[in-house]
């Protein structure tokens, strides 16, 4: 768990991020949908669900850009992280609560998905909303709604607004014509992130849906 430190002399981003910080708080959240019917039948045929290869594709994008790597270190400094692993939401059925379980990254899917489930085995039934103990620094939340196909979706946070992680939604995948849409809402905060960092981000969501037999083993 390495954490970078930025210089804040030399940051290019300084101005921005003093004022979209101080001056003017902001967060913003944008909702797109990531075509997923080729890769629906690739996961099929490999044995894997769509909720883990979605976190490990989430993780994947977010670990490619400092930008979505952002945070403070125990001092207060300003920095990115060496890498992220992703909290994400589990639903219980027998009384509509849910809980929160983090599990370290691994490129190759296959080892994440290892994880995945092995986490799901241990704490998948215990009713706290974080169960997995001892959850590092370098974590982001993702969170699914698989009961609506939304179109927008804000988190407001009532808080002293300095949480500079991404925090992500999945929504119900639908058809729409000839293809499988998936909604993906994103909320960023403005001091480290803009615009082109969301578009790039769901465009690279959906490089790994169409190219989805790069990263999924051969049956």
């Amino acid at each position: 768990m390495i954490f970078h430190p930025i210089d804040m002399d030399t940051w290019s981003r300084k101005p921005y991020f003093d004022h979209y910080l101080h001056s003017v708080r902001c967060t913003f959240s944008m909702t797109a949908n990531i075509d997923i019917t080729r890769m629906l039948p690739d996961l099929k045929n490999s044995g894997f669900k769509l909720y883990p290869a979605l976190i490990h594709m989430l993780t994947t994008v977010v670990n490619r850009h400092m930008e979505l790597r952002m945070g403070y270190d125990p001092d207060g400094s300003v920095g990115y992280w060496e890498s992220m692993s992703p909290s994400y939401t589990i639903f219980h059925e027998d009384d509509k609560t849910f809980s929160s379980i983090w599990t370290e990254h691994h490129d190759d899917f296959p080892v994440f998905h290892g994880r995945y489930l092995d986490d799901l085995a241990a704490f998948g039934q215990i009713k706290q909303f974080t169960p997995k103990p001892h959850e590092p620094g370098n974590t982001f939340p993702i969170s699914c709604l698989p009961w609506v196909s939304f179109t927008g979706f804000n988190l407001n946070i009532y808080d002293e607004g300095t949480y500079l992680s991404p925090i992500f939604t999945i929504g119900k995948y639908f058809r729409h014509s000839d293809s499988i849409l998936l909604p993906l809402a994103v909320q960023m905060h403005h001091a480290v992130c803009d615009g082109y960092h969301a578009s790039l981000l769901v465009q690279e969501m959906q490089a790994l849906a169409d190219d989805a037999p790069a990263w999924l083993p051969a049956k």
